[in-house]
């Protein structure tokens, strides 16, 4: 994704969630007591697995190919963390609330460059929720964590807010920043009532087979 295309406001927004999402990525690595190749590998993976699959969806250059400075932003998280945190105390809390924040920034950005590049709305709301849940996804698989989508917790929910949030306050005219800010805190809003409050959606149910229905 040729980076004139995109706004500089949304760059900041796309350095800090990769940044945010390799933190936690470390983190986990962290708690699976990986040594330092293994931290920086997970990090980079949690980092930039969502935008990449959002750029391949899109048939837009991957964007950390032509931009390796994220490659160098989720190296650099994953070191921090590794060396100045290795098994912090409250790993798991930590990871739950850095991978909330990351979510909301990476919804975000994930649908701002795709409405960036001439995508539909309802496109630029899906890519923003692939970008949001994709490296959680990875992250999770990898560590042979149960996966974020098996939860009970809001996740995908959290990621449709943030994105519809965003592109909902844009296309009303808000401008870029209100409605970055607007999807973001959107997102984080509901992953945090999630974590804090329990909330959730009903489930699906399946009818048992021996019912009179």
């Amino acid at each position: 994704m040729p980076s004139e295309i995109v706004s500089a406001s949304l760059i900041i927004v796309d350095y800090l969630a990769v940044i945010v999402f390799a933190i936690s990525g470390a983190l986990a690595a962290a708690e699976k007591k990986l040594d330092v190749i293994g931290c920086i590998w997970l990090a980079a993976v949690t980092g930039i697995g969502g935008g990449t699959m959002r750029d391949l969806l899109l048939r837009q250059p991957v964007f950390w190919v032509h931009e390796p400075n994220y490659l160098a932003l989720a190296g650099g998280a994953a070191i921090l963390v590794y060396f100045l945190a290795r098994i912090p105390k409250g790993s798991r809390t930590a990871l739950l609330w850095m991978d909330a924040v990351g979510l909301a920034f990476v919804s975000v950005a994930g649908a701002g460059k795709a409405l960036d590049i001439g995508a539909p709305p309802s496109i630029a709301v899906l890519m923003g929720v692939i970008t949001g849940v994709f490296g959680g996804i990875v992250r999770d698989m990898l560590v042979q964590e149960p996966s974020v989508l098996l939860k009970k917790e809001l996740y995908i929910t959290a990621s449709l807010a943030g994105a519809l949030g965003y592109v909902g306050l844009f296309l009303l005219g808000s401008g870029q920043e209100l409605a970055m800010a607007g999807g973001i805190l959107s997102g984080f809003a509901i992953r945090a009532g999630s974590i804090l409050y329990g909330w959730r959606l009903p489930n699906a149910r399946l009818r048992a087979e021996n019912s009179d229905e």
